[in-house]
């Protein structure tokens, strides 16, 4: 089947920033075949579909996000400790394959209707949020998470190599889901096993690592007391400093350790609304781009930023980097888009299929109503995305061809069971968090 858009505002987002107004995009089967200004070509038997003037972009990147998570959103919000007094206790207790399974349901429907197309996604359990990954029709990164903080799902690092294994085997050659290996971070893991870790990718050089890297004061300071050095330094002794490697926040960074990312071309995943509602820092975002790293932009998990949708940290990261530099110039609009597709991709590598929208590349878009009156008057297009628009404008979303959405109607999903199935889960955690507070003493 053939689907034309057309009479859409079509912004491609390819190296010159092409915009088709109006415009009309065609797609065959999985793949963009051609795209344009004005009238599309008459093409038997296609579909047409009139877009009424809205805009068809490329669908967003989200480069970083623990999506079985999304059943933590909101708990214990205004407690100082609530990382020991409840998230690790809930966690050790209940997270389990189902769970897992559950609350990456939850985040996928967001996900779709808030206009992301792609995610990176690391946690427990891996292959369960795979599956919904690929029964969802989203593109996704799938990273099994590797602790020495009893993690839920593995007692040692064999048994979560092991796991990491099964996940290899079970989407090796997937078209959409791509496995990968995620150490948790640095201090969570150690010199020695990121050293196995970095082995183990070297065997293994189309699978992707994920890692937090210099997130906290607290990591950096690890890394001094223990190796004498900075905690990106740490990482690039062990190995793992290399070009699959995507690294996470990245806040803590002083111009050696950036100097030292981009020598050894990694990549970067800024989260600015978990990182500012966490008061952690801010991401030296124009000082990492400037150095040639990519950076695309992350919701990191629901528990932290609550939301997974890009559309809210769109603002964050433009403000952020407007206040360090004490001026309203650094990371335009426009940029800021750049980030949230073409550059999220080459994140993580899959530039050459998505993040923008050129023939030959997959059909991966999205759609945008102008309705609202809050995106009115359009005086810079890439403005309006930045800083008015919001998840519920995003319409129709496109993976490889397939409609995951239409007329804001999730295709791939049953959203009145993936919510009663995440309500369950929350209802268990209220009692044990009520448990937990008697038992306090």
């Amino acid at each position: 089947m053939t689907i034309v858009l057309t009479n859409a505002w079509v912004l491609t987002l390819d190296d010159t920033m092409t915009q088709h107004n109006p415009g009309w995009v065609q797609i065959d089967g999985t793949t963009i075949t051609a795209l344009g200004s004005g009238t599309p070509p008459t093409i038997d038997g296609a579909e047409i579909i009139d877009c009424g003037g809205d805009i068809v972009m490329p669908g967003m990147v989200n480069p970083h996000c623990h999506m079985g998570m999304s059943v933590f959103r909101g708990l214990g919000e205004d407690v100082d400790d609530r990382l020991y007094r409840y998230i690790l206790p809930l966690e050790r207790k209940f997270v389990s394959a189902e769970m897992v399974r559950a609350g990456s349901a939850l985040s996928a429907l967001e996900m779709i209707q808030g206009g992301v197309t792609t995610v990176a996604d690391m946690y427990y359990f891996e292959t369960e949020v795979g599956r919904v990954a690929e029964a969802s029709g989203l593109r996704a990164i799938v990273g099994q998470t590797l602790a020495d903080f009893d993690p839920p799902d593995h007692k040692d690092f064999d048994e979560g190599f092991a796991r990491v294994g099964q996940l290899v085997e079970e989407f090796a050659g997937h078209p959409l889901v791509t496995p990968s290996i995620a150490p948790h971070a640095p201090y969570s893991t150690g010199l020695k096993v990121m050293e196995r870790i970095a082995q183990w990718s070297a065997d293994h050089p189309d699978v992707p690592v994920q890692m937090h890297l210099a997130e906290s004061t607290l990591e950096v300071q690890w890394a001094m007391d223990n190796h004498g050095q900075s905690t990106v330094a740490v990482t690039r002794d062990s190995g793992l400093l290399k070009p699959n490697l995507i690294c996470a926040h990245c806040l803590q960074l002083d111009g050696a350790d950036i100097t030292m990312m981009s020598e050894h071309q990694v990549t970067v995943a800024t989260n600015p609304r978990s990182n500012g509602k966490a008061g952690r820092g801010i991401a030296p975002v124009e000082k990492l781009r400037n150095a040639g790293l990519p950076v695309g932009m992350g919701s990191d998990g629901a528990m932290s930023g609550n939301t997974l949708d890009l559309f809210s940290q769109f603002a964050p990261v433009s403000m952020f980097a407007k206040l360090l530099a004490g001026s309203r110039k650094p990371l335009p609009a426009a940029e800021v888009i750049r980030i949230a597709t073409i550059e999220g991709a080459r994140v993580l590598s899959l530039n050459l299929k998505t993040g923008s929208l050129e023939a030959g590349k997959q059909a991966d878009l999205i759609r945008i109503s102008l309705d609202a009156p809050r995106l009115h008057p359009i005086y810079d297009v890439y403005s309006a995305l930045v800083f008015a628009t919001m998840p519920s404008d995003v319409t129709d979303s496109m993976v490889a061809g397939r409609w995951l959405m239409r007329n804001r109607q999730v295709q791939t999903l049953d959203t009145k069971k993936t919510l009663r199935d995440a309500l369950q889960i929350a209802h268990q955690f209220k009692a044990e968090m009520i448990r937990l507070d008697e038992d306090r003493p």
